[in-house]
């Protein structure tokens, strides 16, 4: 009974003592309240009562900066929060170096976003956040080593300045983009302008080179035209005239009226101011 009982206890102790930790920590084991070693993951035994362990979770971890009323350098108060990434890289210091880094280290950084937005003016705040953000993480990670605390990254999320000045922006940004649409406005109609006078000046040539054409080929006709008639009409340009004016009779359907005693070739040789013999009844 009495081997039972000391089994018994042996088997408790022995259990009180085991420790299992994960891959996702480390134990820092204490010796009477003193550092002894620390602990990987996987199976450890202390003995209990004597040594006592803390677990610690090293795997990256993220805090909010909570929103806070930043005045900048140029006398706005702007409203600004982020987030921090981090992990604990030593836990031996992150345990004895600082008390309770957990809160520390989102408290550090609260600090530290107050220091970098207040060097800056609204304007400079908003269009340098990627320089924010190393600014940042340079500070803490030089500040936070001594914790035994790796800074991963840190991500500025909002900077919003006063209402009245908001609006104030918002009415600049969409001055500014009235003006740009009223240039491209301006561009088009331009353009279409530019182009409707190309067509005109293009039309307006066409029509020129056309009529330049026609008097060419008038001019072609009248100089043949009159070489025929220096050939062949010469000293009867009287003549001539009237076989003209017979031709254009004809082309547009005149009517001729003949008499009833004339012969319709004497008629026409009377028109062209050609002597026909007459037929004699």
């Amino acid at each position: 009974m009495d081997i039972l009982l000391i089994v018994f206890f042996v088997v408790v102790f022995f259990g009180l003592g085991i420790k299992i930790i994960r891959p996702v920590e480390v134990g820092i084991i204490e010796f009477l309240g003193r550092y002894s070693r620390t602990a990987t993951a996987g199976f450890n035994w202390i003995i209990p009562v004597l040594f006592k362990m803390y677990r610690i979770n090293i795997t990256e971890r993220r805090v909010d900066i909570d929103p806070q009323s930043i005045i900048t350098k140029d006398k706005l108060n702007a409203v600004v929060d982020g987030v921090v990434y981090y992990k604990v890289a030593e836990a031996q210091k992150a345990i004895y170096n600082v008390n309770n880094f957990q809160a520390s280290v989102p408290s550090l950084a609260k600090t530290t976003l107050r220091a970098v937005i207040g060097k800056m003016t609204l304007t400079e705040a908003n269009e340098n956040r990627d320089k924010i953000n190393v600014d940042l993480e340079v500070i803490l990670s030089k500040e936070v080593a001594l914790w035994g605390i790796e800074v991963v990254r840190v991500e500025l999320q909002r900077i919003e300045p006063p209402a009245d000045v908001q609006d104030a922006m918002n009415q600049v940004v969409k001055a500014e983009n009235e003006k740009i649409a009223a240039l491209d406005l301006a561009t088009a109609i331009e353009t279409q302008a530019d182009g409707e006078r190309r067509a005109e000046i293009k039309k307006a040539e066409g029509i020129a080179a056309a009529i330049r054409l026609k008097a060419d080929a008038d001019g072609d006709a009248i100089k043949i035209v009159n070489e025929a008639a220096e050939k062949h009409f010469i000293g009867n340009a009287q003549l001539l005239k009237k076989l003209e004016t017979v031709s254009e009779a004809f082309k547009d359907n005149t009517k001729i009226i003949v008499p009833a005693d004339s012969d319709l070739v004497n008629v026409i040789g009377d028109l062209a101011g050609i002597p026909v013999p007459l037929k004699k009844k």
